[in-house]
């Protein structure tokens, strides 16, 4: 991988972070929110779909929690020189692939296996 591009993905993975972070900020406020109004006397209506929301920003935190640590551990791949080479088989990761998700720690075939082996 060239320095070049290696930095690109360094900028785009920070850019990522902070709008992860300010992403999950601003679900649990929400969440918070939601948990602070909600009170006996609501609707019933209003009580399940206060509790289908705060499972639904819980879940979209626990995505975007996932996403911040792959995002971490590239950042980490960078610092000790092995970003875009595949964790599984240690060939270089297409720049195209890494383009797309620059957090990506496998080429496309070991991706594949995983997922077919997880099944």
């Amino acid at each position: 991988m060239d320095k070049e591009f290696v930095e690109q993905m360094r900028v785009k993975l920070e850019e990522q972070k902070k709008t992860i972070l300010e992403s999950l900020a601003a679900q649990n406020a929400d969440y918070k929110k939601i948990v602070e109004s909600g009170d006996a006397t609501g609707d019933v209506i209003d009580v399940a779909s206060d509790v289908i929301d705060g499972q639904l920003l819980e879940s979209l935190g626990t995505q975007d929690a996932n996403r911040l640590q792959q995002i971490k551990n590239a950042l980490d791949r960078i610092k000790q020189g092995k970003y875009g080479l595949c964790l599984k088989c240690g060939k270089e990761i297409p720049r195209e692939r890494l383009e797309t998700l620059p957090y990506a720690f496998m080429c496309v075939d070991c991706k594949t296996h995983d997922e077919r082996r997880n099944r």
